[in-house]
């Protein structure tokens, strides 16, 4: 009797009684039942009513006879959609569908107008939560106003990984998740107290860098979680700790010695001077391996990378090669850092930076121009010696990296620059003392603040005392 293709319906299925029905209802699943009351096994009452329960969007039509108006009633409390009085007619069917069909469509366009606004809902969401992961108490009013209930959150911590994390379903927690560039950000919001402990549990056999901040009560504090987030899983990236880093772990890492670290940096410095390349990548796997061992934080170790990224490119600028570097764009070694650490590249990108720079310079570079700075600064020291004198200023009047100024001026005058200093003084101290001046003044004269401590550099350096010294 029913054009269903001219309706927009496509029949799905007949069943003969109740349950049968039920059964073809449970798995295909139709947006629309019609169906007698009375049936063998299962009546239609029972049947709608199961049904709704299943999913009230259904929508239900049920065929009543002209004596069945305790079933109207009955029907109509349970909610069916419509209703089709016996005899049935082509026409009743028609126009009961299409006032059925009406209402489908009406709640499909609520459910997509609904389903809109929540994503759209979610996406101002997840941009408040940005801003309050970027900047803190200034965006939590907003924050807050589209989070909406707050008062039985207990705590907010933040992951922070190079992939995306699959977190249980619970109702004692709330995880945002968002993504920035190659940074995956979870953003969870704790209502029971240690729920973050037990998903940091959850995840612990996931085998790549992830990184947790510290939870706090003050949501304002979200911007700390994050920025410790951000730290323990760079560290983690770096050190190539393929699993979930909490940032107190940090606190108990190797504090980077700088004595070490000057070693490393010295020996760089000379391989570079030398310019020869094999030597130079040597110091650079060293000096890598050496981060590692140490196990130094990726904060850390992105200051000492810059150090002597930047240390190379003053050998290039005062040997007069830096414009061979073939930069195309201002060069921002302390920006693209930050995004390699962030990807997960920063050793690979460290060489690159240092081979480019060795490539410009040729071997034996600026013999000339080191010893001129050399000389200028034996010169300065000289003309300084009554007073204290340090690396820095002496670097600082040729122009010159300290660390570096000190590799060249051990190299070129044969002894480091603090026995250089100190035998210059001693000499000159020698000279005061046999022409009768007294020792304090002496000591006052070659840069020493106490006579103490000239007494002790004397005696090391002659083997006698200054007065000794004198009377002989």
């Amino acid at each position: 009797m029913v054009d269903w293709t001219g309706l927009g319906i496509e029949l799905a299925g007949t069943a003969e009684d109740g349950l049968s029905a039920w059964s073809m209802f449970r798995s295909i699943r139709p947006d629309l039942v019609l169906t007698d009351i009375r049936m063998p096994g299962m009546d239609g009452l029972k049947l709608i009513e199961e049904i709704l329960k299943e999913d009230p969007e259904v929508c239900c039509v049920v065929f009543i006879g002209f004596n069945e108006f305790e079933y109207v009633k009955r029907a109509i409390e349970i909610g069916v959609a419509g209703y089709i009085e016996k005899p049935i007619s082509e026409d009743k069917i028609e126009q009961t569908l299409r006032k059925v069909l009406g209402q489908i469509h009406k709640q499909r366009a609520m459910k997509e107008m609904s389903l809109k606004l929540e994503l759209n809902q979610q996406e101002l969401l997840k941009k408040a939560t940005w801003d309050l992961l970027l900047f803190g108490g200034e965006a939590l009013n907003e924050w807050v106003e589209l989070y909406g209930e707050t008062e039985a959150i207990r705590g907010i911590a933040v992951l922070v990984s190079g992939r995306q994390i699959d977190l249980p379903v619970s109702d004692d927690y709330r995880a945002i998740a968002m993504t920035n560039g190659q940074e995956h950000v979870t953003v969870l919001i704790q209502y029971a107290d240690g729920i973050v402990q037990e998903l940091a549990g959850s995840i612990s056999h996931l085998h790549f860098p992830i990184g947790l901040g510290n939870t706090y009560s003050d949501l304002a504090r979200a911007s700390m979680s994050y920025r410790e987030a951000q730290q323990a899983f760079k560290t983690a990236a770096f050190l190539e700790m393929e699993r979930l880093v909490h940032c107190h772990e940090l606190d108990r890492m190797l504090s980077v010695s700088i004595d070490q670290f000057h070693e490393r940096e010295e020996a760089f410095l000379v391989s570079l001077q030398s310019g020869n390349r094999a030597l130079l990548e040597q110091e650079v796997d060293r000096f890598i391996a050496w981060l590692r061992e140490a196990r130094i934080s990726s904060d850390m170790t992105e200051r000492l990378m810059l150090k002597l990224i930047y240390e190379s490119l003053e050998v290039a600028e005062r040997t007069g090669v830096r414009d061979n570097l073939g930069f195309s764009k201002p060069y921002l070694p302390h920006v693209e850092i930050q995004e390699m650490a962030a990807k997960g590249k920063l050793t690979q990108w460290f060489r690159q930076q240092i081979d480019m720079i060795i490539r410009a310079i040729p071997p034996l570079i600026g013999q000339t121009v080191h010893h001129e700075a050399v000389e200028k600064a034996r010169q300065y020291i000289e003309r300084n010696i009554s007073r204290d004198l340090s690396l820095q200023e002496v670097a600082d009047h040729v122009g010159m990296n300290p660390t570096y100024l000190s590799v060249l001026f051990k190299e070129i005058m044969g002894e480091s620059y603090i026995k250089y200093v100190t035998r210059s003084r001693m000499e000159l101290a020698k000279s005061l003392l046999r022409k009768g001046y007294k020792v304090q003044e002496v000591s006052e004269k070659v840069g020493y603040m106490t006579p103490r401590h000239f007494f002790d550099v004397f005696k090391k350096y002659t083997g006698m005392s200054p007065k000794q010294f004198k009377d002989s």
